[in-house]
């Protein structure tokens, strides 16, 4: 869940409920979907699906000993397919690259850092529709595994819930390819996970006017169904 207020002279409150769900079809490859559920509050208040996004990701390089991640990644919203009040009618293309980089392997005189782990990505956003602008979007986040310091680094004595919370700040980006306006949130939080769930709660702070008015609120819950099913729906199709 998502809630803001939305740049505008008017009061102009955006709540939106997303819904995501990926599929490993190979061991490092899988299908993602989403969609979600927008109401604005204010003059002429309306409400919504937006339109449904299917992607794909590829996970080309991976590294245990340096905790290093990097994939390949496509989404296409599809426009058409949400409310005509909330939604865009022209589809959206979206190439991508996502990284991800712990920082377990620093030397054991900086042991304190190594809880540290940062996750990004970068990419094009190419409408259908030429008279769309076309956009880049870019952000990352900092980590910071308080479950990790526990486990690997030293017991500090932290007892549930704070053994398994992660300290997040997010950056979420996007520049217009044409004005080169950026707009985009700083949104520092706290995240537990459990073996299966996952629970979360953020700020989101807007960078400049064009990216909101006033600070809002995240919220997310996400069920692994990987370790959920592990014999069924959370295996690759084709292992």
């Amino acid at each position: 869940m998502d809630h803001r207020k939305q740049p505008g002279d008017a009061p102009n409150n955006s709540t939106e409920f997303n819904l995501d769900y990926s599929k490993r079809i190979l061991p490092n490859f899988g299908l993602e979907f989403h969609d979600a559920y927008q109401r604005l509050d204010g003059a002429g208040a309306t409400s919504g699906w937006e339109n449904l996004s299917v992607g794909g990701k590829w996970q080309f390089f991976t590294s245990e000993q340096h905790e290093t991640i990097l994939s390949l990644g496509t989404d296409v919203e599809i426009g058409g397919t949400g409310a005509r009040r909330i939604a865009e009618n022209t589809s959206t293309v979206s190439p991508a690259l996502f990284f991800g980089k712990g920082m377990g392997d620093l030397p054991d005189s900086a042991s304190f850092l190594k809880p540290f782990a940062v996750t990004g990505a970068i990419g094009p956003d190419f409408p259908i529709r030429s008279e769309n602008p076309a956009t880049f979007s870019w952000g990352f986040t900092l980590q910071y595994s308080l479950q990790y310091l526990q486990s690997y680094v030293k017991d500090v004595g932290l007892g549930a819930p704070f053994n398994r919370m992660t300290l997040v700040t997010e950056f979420p980006m996007q520049t217009d390819v044409d004005t080169r306006q950026t707009t985009g949130t700083v949104n520092p939080g706290i995240v537990w996970m459990g073996k299966s769930v996952e629970f979360g709660v953020a700020a989101e702070i807007p960078i400049n006017a064009r990216s909101g008015n006033s600070i809002g609120v995240m919220a997310l819950f996400h069920l692994f169904l990987d370790d959920l099913f592990p014999n069924s729906i959370g295996r690759p199709i084709f292992p």
